[in-house]
């Protein structure tokens, strides 16, 4: 069977048409924070696509249990400037979450994280290490 172009073309079109017909959002995504390790009140500035004020409502710290809300100093379509919110832990890796605008807000999680400085205290590091071993 010979590839034919004026089977595969009207294919293609139509593939890259469907998003665009039927409205689909475009995705926030963070692909760089700079700096990548502070403490609490560091200004961050986060790089990425389709992180405007039209796509991303909120943006959170979260380690997997708890989501910390931090305001957003400012805002465009490629990066977001904040500071690291007072309430986080000394010695974590948090990962940074958006809340998305539209008929649908949804949490995204995003790849990228921001070290906070410091040490855990005892007690936190007491919780994490098993007992009686």
């Amino acid at each position: 069977m010979r590839f034919s172009w004026k089977r595969f073309a009207p294919v293609m079109i139509l593939a890259l048409a469907v998003p665009v017909l039927f409205g689909q959002e475009a995705t926030p995504r963070f692909t760089q924070v700079e700096p990548m390790l502070g403490k609490a009140g560091t200004e961050i500035t986060v790089t990425g696509e389709h992180i405007g004020k039209d796509l991303v409502a909120e943006l959170y710290f979260t380690d997997g249990k708890t989501d910390i809300k931090t305001p957003m100093l400012t805002q465009t379509d490629t990066t977001i400037t904040c500071k690291i919110p007072a309430n986080v832990k000394p010695g974590v890796r948090y990962r940074l979450m958006v809340l998305t605008k539209g008929k649908e807000p949804r949490l995204i999680e995003q790849p990228v994280r921001v070290e906070i400085e410091g040490e855990e205290t005892e007690e936190e590091e007491e919780t994490k290490t098993p007992t009686g071993l």
